[in-house]
Order: C-alpha cells, then structure tokens, then sequence
C-alpha cells in the first residue's frame, strides 16, 4: 500500500476530513489508527505529513481534544509517529508540541494513565531533536521531569506503571545529550534523585527497563575526566633511531555512547574480528594475484645461506666407528617423551657449575599422541603421575606435592610458610644480581632459594630455576630490572583439569557502574591515595614496615611485568592504571604485577581503569590469572585462572585534551575483578594471561637442546638477529638426523620440506608463546608421529618475533612503539630487524627451492573464542565483496582449505566454523598476506587461539590452560602430517609407514578401543567428543586420510586403485570412507577373512561396520527396504524412484570393478521392480592402507 501513494492518501484524507466544518470522528478516529501502523512501516512518512500539512491538522485536533480522552489519545498515537522523524519532531517543537505535551502530562495518578503514557512517549521522541532538548533546557523543562520521574516513582510501589516512568526518563536522556542538558540536570540533583530512586533495586527484573536508562543517564551526566596521570606517554623510553609515537587511533566523541554488553569492533586487533566490513576487503585482483619479487637486492641472500647448514652439512659423525655402541646409545634415549595433556616427567635441578652441560633425561613413558586422538583423551585431563626425583640438595624422597609423606615433614613445612619464618619478598622476587654478588643480602637470599630448593623439589619438565637465574643475567630491558619474578623463577605446572567459564551474575555490571558513581555521589569514603607508582623519581610503594598504611603493596619492575600506577579508593578496593606500549600512547591491556600483604577470605576489588578496547572476553566468561607463592611452596606451583564479579564496561574517563590537540578524545574501559586470596600475608602475582617470558623461552630451548639425543634429532639453535633492545631472537631448526652419511641419505634428507611457524610479534599473546611451546616439546619428544615429521621436514621456528616487547611488558608494540605485524612489507635491518630477517629467510628459502609447504604466525585473539586459522583466497575475498570482477574465470589452489579441516577434526579446541580466508586492505603488510603474495605460498596462515576457552567440541564451556594450549601445538603439528598424507605428492614409503603406525597403535590400544566403543555403540545417542553429535552416524574421520590433489580434487578413487594394484599384506589396516551403514548392518561373510575376522573397525572411539573394499558384492550395497523417516532408515539417504532419487542413483560413486557395477545396477533394477520403497545408498568410494609384508 505504502508503495502504491497509500500514505500520502491516507494523510491527504486526514487533512481534508480535518478541515470541515464539523469533523466527523467516526471516520477520524479509524483513520488515525491506520496512520500509526502505517507510519511504523513508511520511512519517509514525517517528511510526507509536513509537506501535505497533516502536522499542523493534527496539533489543532489535539488542541481542540484535551478534554476528549478517547480523541486524544488518538491524535497522539499520530503524534507518535509524526515525531520519529527527526526533522519532524524539530517542527512540531517549533509548533509548540511541547508545551501541549506538558498540558497531558500530570503528576501521579490512576486515571488516563493511557494518554499520559502516550504523551511521555511522543515527548521523548520529539527531544531526539537537539533543537527541541535545547528548547527543553531554556524553558526549564529538566527539574518538571525530574520531578515528575520522582512524583511516579514514588507512588508507583507495585511498578504497575514502568512505561510511564521509562518514557520520562527517556526525555532525560534526550536532554542530557547536550552539554547544557547535563550542566542542568548535574544543577537541578539529578544524578542524586537517580541514583537513590534505583541503586536498592538493581537487580530486579522488573524494573529492567527503567534501570538500563537510569544507568545510561548517570553515565553521560558523570564528569568526563582525564585519566590520573602525568603524561599519556609511557613510563619507559627507549631511543631507537627513527622513533616517532605512534598517533592516536579511531576515536570516539563524547555523544557516542554505546549500549550495555554490545560488541563492538575492535579496529587495531590483528586478528580479524567478527564484524568484518566489506568496505576493508580487498577487491584490486592485481594487489590479490601472487607477486613473487625481492624487496633487497638478491646478493643480500647468501647471508641466510649460515642459518640453512642442514642443507650443507655432511655428517660425518654418522659413519660408525669401533667400540661404538649405539644400541645402548638408542636405549638411553628411547623413553624421552613430552607430550601434552599427559604425565610429568621427573626433573632435576642444575646447578650454576651444571647449568652450562649435561642432558636433560626424562624417564616416564607417555602415551602417544595418536593414541590420544584415537582414545578422545583429549576430553579427560590425567592428573600428574611424575616419579620422584633426584635433587642436587638433598637425597629424598617426594610425593610430588612439595611435602614428605612423613607428618613431620608436613609439619615442618608449615613452619617454613610462617611469617618470621622467611622473609617472603626476598624469595618472591630475588634480585638477579643476588646470584652473582658477595653482599650478606644476596648471599641470605642465596640460601634461601637454595633451601627451599632442597625442601621443595619441582617436577616441572624443561624448567631449571638456576639455568633462568643465568639466562636472566643477559636479559637487556629498558629499565634493565633488577628482580625476577617468582613464578618465572619457580616454574609453572598446569591444573590437572581445565578451569570452567565464569558464570556472570545477572546485573553485575549495573552494580560496579553504580558503585563508581557513587564516588562522585558520595565521595566521602573515598580515599583516593596512591599506594604504587612508575612515575615518581623512585617506584613508590608502600613499605612493609609502613604497617599502619593498612594498604596492598604492589610491584611491577621484572620481566613482562606491567602496572604503572595504583591507587586505593577504598579500603579493599584499588584503581589500576597499566603502562602503555615503550614509545607509544596507546595499547593498554596486557597487565602483569605482583602484589602482597593482603588478608585471606577477604575480597578485594581492582579497577583497572584504562584499558582501550572496546569490547572483551571478560565479559563472556573469561578470568584473569593467579600465581600464589605460598600455594607454590606446598607444592602447587600453577597458574590459575581466578576472580568473581568480572565486567568490562566504558568508564568516565577520556584521554587528556592536551595529547590530542584538542581534537575529540578517545574513550577507556574499566576492566573490574574481586579476588579473594587464599593466604594471609602471601605474595600473588595477577595477569591478563598465563605470562611467557622472554628468558623462560631462552631457558626452555636450553633445556630442550640437552634433551635430544644428537645422534636421532638434529635440534639446532642460533641467533636470527639482535634486536633494537641488544637481545638475541632465536631461530630453531628441527628436524631427523639422516640414516647415514651416504649420498642416498644426505640426499633424502635435503629434499626435504620446509615448515615455518613464527609466534609472539605481538607481546600481550603470551597464549601463542604456549601453543608454540606445546609445539617444540612434541616435535622433539620420542612419539611416533614426532619421529615421522622429523624425517620427513625440516621445521623453523622462529618463536618469539617480539623479545624487546615481551621483555618491557608492553602488549602489541616493538620498542619503536610500532605494530611489527604490520611491517612486512618493506621492513627495515635497523628499525624492525626480526621482520627483515624473517622475510630475507623465506626469500632465501624461496631462491633455493624449498619455498615452506606451510607458513603459519601464532596470535592470541581477545573478542572470540576457539581456535582458529585465517589464511588467504582470491575467490573468497571477491565473493565476500560482491565484486563485479568474475571470480568464476579465476584459476586459484584450494588446498588452503585443507589444513583448517584437518585441524577441524583432529583438535578439540579447533573449530572451522571461525576460520576465514578472505583479503583485507588493512591487513596488506601482515606476515600472512605478504607471505602469501610475495613467496606465493598459499598456506600461509595466521592461528588465533583464544584468552577464553571453548564455546564447542569437548571443552564447551571450558577456559584453556597451559595444557589445552600446549595440546594445540601438538595438535597443529599432527595436522602438518595429516596434511602430507592427504598430498597426491606423498611419497609410498611415508604412506607405508603411517599405516605400520595405525597398525601398531591399533594393537596398542585395541582392548581400550573395544570396550569404549561397544559402550558407544550400545548407547547411539552419546555425544561424541568432538562433534558433540549423536554417533548413530559415522563420525568424519574418513576425511582426513583421503587424498586430495593440489587443485583440490578428490583422488580418492585412483588412490584406491593404485593400492589395490600392490600385493595382498598379511595384515591390512582398512578406514572406511563416507560410509553411512547403520550399526546393524550385516557384513558379507566373503569380506570378513579379508578383515580378519572383524566385522567392525574403529574409528576413533566409536565402531563403524567395517567394509572390504576388495570383493565388495552387490548385495553388500543393496539395503533392506523402509519409509523414510523410520527409525529402520533413518541412518540412509532414502531415494523412491522421485527426481531427486534418480539422480541421486545417476551420481553415486559405485565401486570400480565392472563386474560389481553390471551387478550392482542389476540388482538395483530388479529391487526396484519389487517395491516402490527401495532405499538406496550413496557411497563413497573406500580408502585402503596397505602394510607390505
């Protein structure tokens, strides 16, 4: 209708039937109600009624019928809709609708209450327009409504009346959008007669309406204030040549006010977020297409020619010598494992005269990682079954727990932890020079981490506290720190199981908003004393002796430490400022401090109250973390995740007028937590995340190069290059030893692939440093899937692209207070020296043929959850754009798509769902689109892992931990052989040993794979543990060893034919490919001597009806007749004879033999014939794994 003029009609009608002598209401009456529907739909309706003078009509209608209840309140219904325009509203506020408003709006009563809510509602319309809320402000209208607001708040007990009192304080909002709405409503009391109406009754979900716009008006009116800082700048300089402070970002003006708990976009995050905006894609095919170049001329390439010697090297140590004994050789080395999510295994401590020699030796057997994916350990957590272990101070015994199993020393131990038993800042915070100094201090603070050393032994794997205290000494910061932290020094060891989400109280955020107000409201408790600060001549904090200060004492200056400033509001409650990135005036998130004389069983609040992005995890269910050193002398040395009534939310405070120049001020948001400690008078240390630091890194790939047995794993560590701040950035190669030093061998071994992974450019993703953690250890660890990637690539790793940053705290910037993932496209050897060299590297591994088969970055992503990759498509990108170039005319490889699939199914914590492959114009000089463009290589990833946890698979509802992390890295790395199993590249021998894996895992595991399964096979409707879907249907694991070509073709058939073609094995390992039978489905007694018997396979932990793909006879796919939709067919695609049947049939991948096929067509033919209900069967073809014998 309103496409047809039905509008103008109407009010056309309006007018004329308005202007008679006698209006006739029988006909006004009904037309105004179809004008307020209509007008709900029209967007150009306003426009439409003041250009046929309907708003002059209706104001005269509603002036005549102030005493006509029934007429009015009509004629507002139409006001109502007249007034959603703004240009209208500004109109009829010229007319003089407010003032006639205020006539209809009266104080509290039980009569009219319709037309007053009428009334309060076009009211609030019409202030949207700032002219009206101007005029509003001049004629006083601010104290009426607020007296009004109190006037049915006060009578209104029962909240009979919400709409009434919600629309006026709509009005008050309206007003207070302006300056001087705010300056009238801050004079007229509001933010007090607010504040006391709500602040007993937040939590009622009856007053919700009213309460969300009592906050959102509290909110505007509160005093905009810079934040409590000397300069926006950070606390640390460093002078790298060619700095210049980064300028400020996208900023928001004082009018934008977002709504509670809305996401929103999170501009200057690397990982690509959500809310990805078409306008950013990039849709320029030239700046899309490969364009492989130099940015250097290619002279400079022969440099990296040192960091490739694998290539050269000739292994002459390898040819056998007499007396050598390599058996025993083998056997020392041939129970190292370190797998994640499995046991501990024992450590010892090295001393300062060790710390420099001897191997790392770890006795405990493991389960592989195969077995894990097989069994879905990944969704049970084993608690830790370390061995006890030797220690250099002291021959005993341990439980593991850091306690005897004697009561005497369990006692004597609680004695240690007293306060005048130990002087708990000494040992939670050593100096570094203390190691190395003579003075009395630093000798007491020697024995007495050498004591507790003794009394406390750790199991921690590939941690050494002495080698960190040596490895300490060469770590350069800015402000070149003085201290360690404890938990750096201690150790970490993971939870035995991972941490559930925080389950947010209804209406949290409201309260800790209204708790901030009530400092302006109230100031009187507020105390507002700076206890803790970076930018006093000296750290100021308070003293231990200072024990009438009844205050925290905070402490940030170690490694990856961040806390500037702190301030005690009250008595248990603390505002935090953290320090921004060296060099720069922005990117406050990461936080990292510790902080000590507390009492236990008391909640403590922190604000951290300059935090920049918009929107955050700790909303949805994530927590910061906790090392408490008390907990680590018993015996529980972990990070955990901790805090209550968690919210993140925009607080009053804009960046200071004099860094912007006066141009519009960006806003800050208040991270709050509560935290309750477990001890009195302990030292905990409280971060964004589970720290990573620099010189953990340095100490872990010390360790790990002891560990290896050089005869079996070529682990080589060397320097990529120093960095602005005179640290080293490691650059690790890992890969198999060759067999021999023969030409055959060397030879084997140089054709080799390259796999590339880089992590850390950005320092606050101290998640990607454990995932690339859990990474090194597996790849170097005994596992059987360890070994086969080491022979068969070559992997660099670059693991931490950022040292400087990681080292002085900050959370995405290089000491030139720049992004480095955003300089890959002409970096520079001086001033972003890690990223030239990284890139001169993969040029150079391009110039010689061995371009990397995958190139992956690891990042930490803040707005989602999961686990996944981004990487790079032409296709995608213009499809996603809606780009009027042809992407169908485009050639591309989409073998891109293959690893994030792999990963799809074998990683709990990863999910395909998240993955995105499209192109953005700001993201044009990242690692991944530069790799991608420039070397051409087209796996070219970025992972993103979460702060949070799952929200899907296994660990739904689940924070992850170190171990889940480290599992990741695992994981990845599995997925890379997956990846070359599925390659039509994939040489036979490799083929022919994972099947001699599958099947010596298969014998391994067989009695467990049995009982799980039948026990899932008994019960369909089990979640599995990755899907999270009924196992009635057979899960997709066949995916993940089919191969797939390099223009992503399905191969599987002449895979399957050239397999066949080799000679029967005594034993065959048989995965079934797409195949939908249902659990009863009877197997052909032909097939079962070539299965051995077995009439099921396992997959996983669920058992498929096992298929033999050799004789496979017609009646095998031929299926038992049944309606669709009955439970006897419900696991079958169901085709009767219908159009969609036929081609379904037309299309089906039948098996290869033509014989089959003659008889399988027959037999369809002649079922058919006998009954209209026949069931048909798509199958796919079945992938074979051959073992020769």
């Amino acid at each position: 209708m309103i496409s047809k003029g039905g509008s103008e009609a109407l009010l056309q009608t309006l007018v004329n039937t308005a202007r008679t002598a006698s209006p006739d209401y029988d006909i006004l009456l009904p037309l105004l109600r179809l004008l307020a529907k209509v007008g709900l739909r029209d967007k150009k309706f306003g426009q439409k009624a003041l250009e046929l003078e309907a708003l002059d009509v209706t104001l005269i209608l509603t002036r005549k019928n102030l005493s006509h209840s029934q007429n009015l309140l009509h004629c507002l219904w139409a006001l109502r809709v007249f007034a959603s325009s703004v240009t209208t509203g500004a109109m009829l506020g010229i007319n003089g609708a407010m003032e006639l408003l205020f006539k209809v709006i009266a104080p509290y009563t039980r009569k009219h209450t319709r037309i007053i809510r009428a009334a309060t509602e076009v009211l609030a319309a019409l202030l949207k327009s700032k002219s009206n809320s101007r005029r509003a402000v001049n004629r006083g209208y601010v104290t009426s409504l607020l007296r009004l607001h109190q006037d049915w708040h006060s009578h209104d007990g029962a909240d009979t009346y919400v709409p009434i009192r919600r629309a006026l304080l709509l009005c008050l909002k309206h007003i207070t959008t302006l300056r001087s709405g705010r300056e009238a409503f801050l004079a007229a009391q509001g933010m007090e007669i607010l504040f006391s109406s709500t602040q007993n009754r937040l939590d009622d979900p009856g007053l919700e309406p009213v309460t969300c716009v009592v906050l959102q008006v509290l909110r505007q009116c509160s005093p905009r204030s810079p934040l409590p800082l000397a300069v926006a700048s950070s606390a640390y300089a460093f002078p790298a040549a060619g700095s210049t402070p980064s300028g400020p970002p996208p900023v928001l003006t004082e009018e934008d006010f977002e709504d509670d708990g809305d996401e929103e976009e999170d501009k200057d995050s690397d990982a690509e977020d959500a809310k990805e905006e078409d306008d950013d894609l990039e849709t320029d095919v030239n700046k899309l297409s490969s364009k492989p170049g130099l940015d250097r001329p290619a002279e400079e390439l022969t440099q990296y020619e040192a960091m490739c010697l694998e290539l050269s090297c000739l292994f002459e140590a390898l040819e056998s010598k007499p007396g050598d004994d390599l058996n025993s050789e083998e056997t020392e080395y041939a129970n190292h494992h370190h797998i994640p999510t499995t046991a501990l295994p024992k450590q010892r401590c090295l001393n300062k005269d060790q710390s420099s020699q001897g191997q790392e030796r770890e006795d405990t057997v493991q389960t592989p990682l195969l077995s894990m994916v097989r069994r879905r350990r990944s969704t049970v957590h084993l608690a830790s079954k370390a061995e006890p272990g030797g220690n250099p101070y002291r021959k005993a015994q341990s439980n593991g727990l850091g306690t005897d199993s004697s009561a005497n020393e369990i006692v004597d131990i609680q004695a240690l932890l007293r306060e005048d038993a130990w002087d708990t800042d000494m040992i939670s915070c050593p100096r570094i020079s203390a190691f190395v100094s003579n003075s009395t201090r630093s000798r007491e603070t020697v024995e007495a981490i050498d004591e507790l050393l003794q009394i406390h032994p750790q199991h921690i794997p590939f941690h050494d506290p002495c080698v960190y205290m040596a490895k300490a000494r060469r770590t350069r910061s800015v402000v070149d720190f003085k201290m360690v932290a404890f938990p750096d020094l201690w150790g970490h060891r993971p939870p035995p199981s991972p941490e559930p989400m925080l389950e947010r109280k209804r209406g949290i955020q409201r309260i800790k908003i209204f708790e901030d107000i009530r400092r302006f409201i109230q100031p009187n408790d507020v105390l507002n004393k700076v206890v803790f600060s970076l930018d006093e001549p000296w750290p100021l904090f308070c003293y231990r002796q200072d024990t009438a200060s009844n205050c925290l004492w905070f402490s940030s200056q170690f490694e990856s430490g961040n806390l500037r400033k702190a301030i005690q509001v009250r008595e248990f409650e603390y505002d935090l400022l953290v320090n921004t990135d060296v060099n720069s005036t922005q990117y406050q998130q990461w936080f990292n401090f510790k902080v000590s004389g507390m009492r236990a069983a008391i909640p403590y609040r922190f604000n951290i109250i300059n935090c920049e992005k918009p929107n955050s995890q700790f909303n949805y269910g994530m927590q910061p973390t906790m090392y408490s050193v008390k907990e680590a002398l018993l015996g529980r040395p972990t990070w955990k995740r901790t805090g209550y009534e968690i919210c993140y939310y925009k607080n009053h405070y804009r960046e200071s007028a004099a860094v912007t120049g006066g141009a519009s001020r960006k806003c800050y948001y208040t991270l709050t937590f509560a935290v309750t400690f477990p001890h009195n008078e302990d030292v905990c240390y409280l971060a964004y995340h589970y720290p990573y630091t620099y010189t953990a890194l340095m100490t872990h790939l010390d360790i790990l190069e002891k560990s290896v047995n050089p005869k079996k794993v070529y682990f080589r560590q060397e320097v990529l290059c120093q960095t602005l701040g005179g640290n080293p950035c490691p650059l690790v190669t890992i890969t198999a030893v060759p067999e021999s030093a023969s030409a055959d061998h060397l030879e084997q071994f140089r054709q080799r692939p390259y796999q590339v992974i880089t992590a850390r450019v950005h320092p606050g993703e101290s998640n990607s440093s454990w995932v690339m953690k859990g990474a090194l250890e597996f790849l170097v660890s005994s596992d059987p899937v360890a070994r086969l990637l080491r022979e068969n690539f070559i992997f660099k790793i670059i693991p931490m692209l950022n040292p400087d940053g990681v080292i002085n705290g900050n959370h995405r910037c290089s000491l030139r207070g720049e992004d480095l993932n955003r300089q890959w496209l002409a970096p520079s050897a001086q001033l972003q020296p890690t990223i030239y060299h990284t890139k001169g590297l993969l040029y150079y591994l391009n110039s010689i043929g061995h371009s990397p088969a995958v190139f992956c970055d690891f990042h930490g992503h803040s707005q989602k959850k999961n686990v996944f990759l981004y990487g790079c498509s032409i296709k995608e990108t213009l499809w996603q754009a809606e780009s009027a170039v042809g992407a169908s005319a485009l050639l591309e490889d989409v073998s891109y798509r293959t690893l994030p699939k792999i990963l799809d199914k074998l990683a709990p914590a990863f999910t395909m769902s998240s993955c995105s492959f499209v192109v953005e114009k700001s993201r044009a000089s990242t690692a991944r689109v530069v790799v991608w463009r420039e070397m051409g290589v087209s796996r070219s990833y970025t992972m993103e892992s979460s702060y949070c946890g799952c929200n899907q698979g296994p660990y739904k509802g689940l924070q992850f931990g170190t171990r889940e992390l480290e599992e990741m890295g695992a994981m990845f790395c599995l997925g890379l052989l997956v990846l070359e199993l599925k390659s039509v590249s994939c040489s036979h021998q490799l083929l022919t040993r994972a099947a001699a894996l599958l099947n010596a895992e298969d014998d391994a595991v067989d009695y467990h794979l049995q009982s799980s399964s039948l026990a899932d096979h008994r019960h369909p409707n089990l979640p599995s543990a990755k899907t999270g879907v009924s196992t009635n249907t057979v899960p997709h694991y066949h995916k993940l060893c089919s191969p797939v070509s390099h223009n992503g073709g399905d191969h599987r058939g002449q895979h399957t034919r050239s397999a066949l073609d080799e000679p029967r094995p005594r034993k065959t390992v048989f995965v079934v490919m797409g195949c939908s039978l249902p659990g009863d489905h009877p197997l052909p007694k032909q097939c079962r001597g070539h299965l051995q018997g077995r009439s099921h396979v396992t997959l996983g932990s669920v058992l498929v009806p096992a298929v033999c793909n050799i004789c496979v006879p017609a009646e095998h796919h031929q299926t038992r007749t049944g309606k669709a939709g009955s439970p006897q067919a419900d696991p079958l695609r169901i085709f009767k004879g219908t159009k969609e049947g036929r081609a379904g049939r037309k299309g089906a991948r039948l098996p290869y033999s033509a014989n089959h096929r003659t008889r399988l067509r027959r037999g369809k033919q002649k079922h058919h014939k006998k009954s209209e209900n026949t069931a048909y069967i798509s199958y796919s073809y079945l992938i074979v794994l051959l073992k020769p014998s």
